[in-house]
């Protein structure tokens, strides 16, 4: 520690040198940038998981009780019961048209994408904001570090499936239930 003698009667200053690099204003507001990027992009990636989960599991409510119909026509076929048959047929036909319709399986891995993409994002600005900062390099490298950082997040959003209201919902629950927290954090 290095003590600075003081230059009159009235006060003392004293300066500390730990070895670690001051902030910069620039600094600060850069961190700040990829910290609002990291939390952004984690409510998208949780959003979009829990869209992605749904549709996996539209499909499977979907695609269930249409296969077990479709048993249940074949054996009414061979039974000789043409009525029920027909109307279980009819049954079958309408959830097989809302399933092609719907498409369940690609808003699930659209949404699983975008939901993986949002999340290595959010994971670059932490690294980013955490490790990155904190070097050697100058606020104008780190400046367009963080300005990249953005146009990836903005190419994102432009590209990715909108998150239901419900879906953001739920995952902004999970958030704040500590559901995207690490041990390491809570410490």
């Amino acid at each position: 520690m290095t003590t600075s003698q003081p230059t009159d009667d009235s006060a003392a200053t004293t300066a500390t040198t730990t070895g670690e690099i001051p902030a910069s204003r620039a600094k600060d507001e850069i961190v700040k940038e990829a910290k609002r990027i990291e939390e952004d992009t984690l409510y998208s990636s949780k959003g979009h998981f829990a869209a992605s989960y749904f549709w996996s599991n539209f499909h499977l409510w979907m695609g269930v009780p249409t296969a077990v119909l479709a048993g249940i026509v074949a054996a009414l076929a061979l039974s000789g019961e043409g009525l029920v048959g027909g109307a279980v047929a009819i049954v079958i036909a309408g959830l097989t048209a809302i399933t092609t319709f719907i498409n369940p399986n690609e808003k699930a891995s659209a949404h699983l994408a975008a939901g993986n993409n949002f999340d290595a994002l959010s994971n670059r600005a932490r690294i980013f904001w955490t490790i990155d900062c904190w070097q050697e390099d100058s606020d104008r490298v780190l400046t367009e570090i963080v300005k990249d950082l953005s146009n990836q997040k903005a190419k994102l959003n432009m590209s990715s499936p909108q998150i239901p209201g419900w879906a953001y919902r739920k995952g902004r629950k999970g958030i704040e239930a500590g559901e995207a927290q690490h041990a390491v954090d809570k410490e």
